[in-house]
C-alpha cells in the first residue's frame, strides 16, 4: 500500500496498514491523485497522517500550523481531526500544488477551518509573531525545505504554547543521515537539525521511525 516506512518489509507494512489504517475515502482519493505528480514523494504516508490525527486529538489541539502544504494531505487530515472552531494555518508558496489542496478542503467541508497563506512560510510565521500569536498554537507540522528546518522550528517554538507539540517530517531522510559519506546539502541540514534538537533542553524529544522519520518535540 505504501513504501515509505524505513526498515519494514512490504509484507509487514501491508499487514500494519490492513490492521490499523482507517483512511477516509476522500483522503485516499487525494493520495492517489497526488501519486500521479512528478513530486509525489513529497506526500506524507497515510499511516503517518493517521498518527498525526490521533496526536492532535490526544493533546486536545484547536489551533495548528502546517508548514509545507503541497497537495494538502497533512492539512486535511489535521483539519478533520480538529473540534468545531479549530483552525489550521497552512503555509506554502506553490500556487499550482495548493490548487489541489484547496479543492479537497472544499470537498471535505473543512475549508473554513484552514487559513491558507500563499507566501514563503518564514514570512507567514514572522507575521504571526508580529501579530501577537506567540504561545497561541497547540500543534505544528514542519514538512518543507530542509535547509530552513531550523528557522521553521525556532519560530514554531515561539508560536506553540508550553505543552504543545511540533512534529517534523523526513528526519531520517531515507536512511541517508546515517551514511557518513553522504554530504548532500539537505542531508547535512537534517543531520545538523537532529543534533540541535537532541541538545535542546527547551523541549521533550522523541524521534520515531514512522514513514521517513518523524520527530516530536514537546515544548516545556
Amino acid at each position: 500500500m505504501n513504501d515509505k516506512a524505513l526498515g519494514l518489509s512490504p509484507e509487514l507494512l501491508d499487514y500494519l496498514c490492513a490492521n490499523s489504517l482507517r483512511e477516509p475515502e476522500l483522503l485516499q482519493q487525494l493520495r492517489e491523485e497526488t501519486a500521479k505528480l512528478p513530486a509525489s514523494l513529497m506526500q506524507i504516508a497515510p499511516d503517518q497522517g493517521q498518527f498525526m490525527a490521533w496526536l492532535v486529538k490526544a493533546i486536545g489541539a484547536k489551533r495548528t500550523l502546517d508548514i509545507g502544504v503541497f497537495t494538502g494531505y497533512s492539512s486535511l487530515v489535521v483539519a478533520l481531526a480538529l473540534p468545531e472552531g479549530g483552525q489550521v494555518v497552512a503555509c506554502d508558496r506553490d500556487p499550482k500544488a495548493t490548487e489541489i489542496a484547496r479543492r479537497y478542503w472544499q470537498m471535505a467541508g473543512v475549508a473554513d477551518r484552514i487559513d491558507f497563506r500563499l507566501a514563503p512560510a518564514l514570512d507567514t510565521l514572522d507575521r504571526l509573531l508580529a501579530d501577537g500569536q506567540r504561545d497561541r498554537f497547540d500543534f505544528a507540522f514542519i514538512d518543507a525545505d530542509k535547509s530552513n528546518y531550523v528557522n521553521y522550528y525556532e519560530r514554531c517554538l515561539q508560536l506553540v504554547r508550553p505543552g504543545g507539540t511540533i512534529a517534523i517530517d523526513n528526519v531520517l531522510w531515507s536512511g541517508r543521515v546515517a551514511d557518513p559519506t553522504d554530504t548532500d546539502k539537505s542531508t547535512e541540514a537534517i543531520r545538523a537539525f537532529n543534533a540541535k534538537l537532541y541538545a535542546d533542553d527547551r523541549i521533550d524529544l522523541s524521534l520515531l521511525p514512522i514513514a521517513d522519520g518523524l520527530t516530536l518535540a514537546r515544548r516545556r
